[in-house]
């Protein structure tokens, strides 16, 4: 309580604050304008009974549940940064430029997503509005009406892309991560109302209740956890003082990858539906055919769940991998005079860093893998839907509000520095 006063008290922090506020505010006004023709009974029938749409509104941050303006949500943003991600791989040069050309190259790279992103919105956009046609979900389009609902919801879907991006510029938190929070909470009331009104046995509650506590206890253990690797500095005489001497650490996290690996694995669990959408373009039979697949796919939930670890345990690595280079920070600790005891600078600081790096990613990965099938598990074992999308949405939760609070918490320690100065 005493941070969040000292929050509202400092005025550049309650200015980005209150911004942030506003424009996910912003965001759910967006999310509850629809496009015209929606049979909204036929529509909530279609999520009820439909657990990969249910997962699609988690991306859209509750925008698909009423077939608003919004409706892709980050979905093809994120797709898109997905696909940059693993062109780095393929492209030497396009990886180069990423890690070399410092914050120029990675503004580069987001230009790129950005540009990627309006026609995997278009495409996508267009696939689902000929779905919901064919579930009677949404009444029939002329070409015109189609062409212009397409570039309705694409145009909503970049609004929040731009949007999402104003946030992460005020750093509180990443936009694209607190646009899903939103969605997400915004959507608590509704589910738990519906948890009481389906009358479930007291025990299944019971249950739910402690696979919510374990879920939460589980991510704060992992985003929390680190491992230390001490560092010495060598002494240095400048003039006439002594500088160095000092023992500190080399701080690494068990998860360096954060909720991340959770939103990529849903994305590309979501992609064969991307796919079977942007098939009506060329054939609605086809496209239908598709989408029949992905739903009996979903609707095998272990195989759906094996597949759901495995993603989340290789995009954790392939994350850290991304974002950690155990190269660079050997050279910064060199070029500062700092080295590992035992240890030689260089090469061999490299491959001790990077040991160490793979191993907390594994228990790390290990972990947000479990945890995130855990309610999926119990989905299997008690029938009920909810307990799955509730279990990755809380996931979700926990480790962007995590996020925030360590973001506000360093911006305060920088403000209490700057008063002692």
């Amino acid at each position: 309580m005493e941070k969040v006063l000292k929050v509202f008290k400092i005025h550049d922090l309650r200015k980005k604050v209150l911004m942030v506020a506003f424009l996910l505010f912003v965001f759910r006004l967006l999310a509850a304008i629809p496009i015209p023709g929606v049979d909204v009974l036929k529509l909530q029938q279609f999520f009820s009974s439909n657990q990969l749409f249910g997962f699609l509104n988690i991306f859209s941050g509750g925008g698909l549940s009423t077939l608003s303006i919004i409706m892709l949500g980050v979905g093809p943003y994120i797709t898109a940064t997905i696909i940059m991600q693993l062109l780095t791989i393929v492209f030497p040069n396009l990886k180069k430029a990423y890690y070399e050309e410092g914050a120029q190259g990675q503004a580069k790279f987001n230009r790129y997503s950005r540009w990627l992103t309006v026609p995997l919105a278009a495409l996508q956009g267009y696939g689902f509005l000929n779905l919901l046609i064919s579930q009677g979900v949404l009444s029939r389009l002329s070409l015109m009406d189609m062409i212009s609902n397409v570039i309705v919801v694409t145009a909503g879907s970049v609004l929040l892309m731009w949007i999402g991006e104003l946030i992460s510029e005020y750093k509180i938190g990443n936009g694209i991560s607190l646009l899903i929070l939103a969605g997400i909470v915004a959507g608590i009331p509704r589910a738990i109302s519906s948890i009481f009104l389906n009358n479930y046995d007291p025990s299944t509650l019971i249950a739910f209740a402690v696979i919510a506590i374990i879920i939460i206890a589980g991510t704060v253990y992992v985003n929390e956890g680190e491992r230390k690797i001490p560092v010495s500095y060598a002494k240095q005489v400048r003039g006439n003082k002594l500088y160095g001497g000092v023992s500190t650490y080399l701080p690494l996290r068990v998860n360096q990858a954060g909720v991340i690996p959770i939103i990529f694995a849903i994305s590309i669990l979501l992609f064969p539906q991307f796919i079977a959408q942007s098939v009506a373009i060329f054939s609605k039979p086809l496209s239908l055919t598709l989408n029949a697949w992905v739903t009996t796919f979903f609707n095998n939930h272990i195989l759906y769940s094996v597949i759901y670890f495995v993603l989340v345990f290789l995009f954790t690595y392939f994350y850290t991998a991304v974002t950690f280079d155990p190269q660079e920070i050997a050279k910064n600790l060199q070029r500062s005079g700092g080295f590992i005891p035992g240890i030689r600078p260089g090469q061999a600081t490299t491959e001790v860093i990077g040991k160490v790096v793979r191993r907390t990613t594994f228990f790390g990965a290990l972990f947000l893998g479990l945890i995130a099938i855990l309610p999926n598990i119990m989905q299997i074992a008690t029938g009920i839907q909810v307990l799955t999308i509730g279990g990755t949405a809380l996931l979700i939760v926990v480790a962007v509000a995590l996020e925030v609070y360590k973001q506000i918490e360093s911006q305060l320690t920088v403000r209490e520095y700057e008063g002692i100065i």
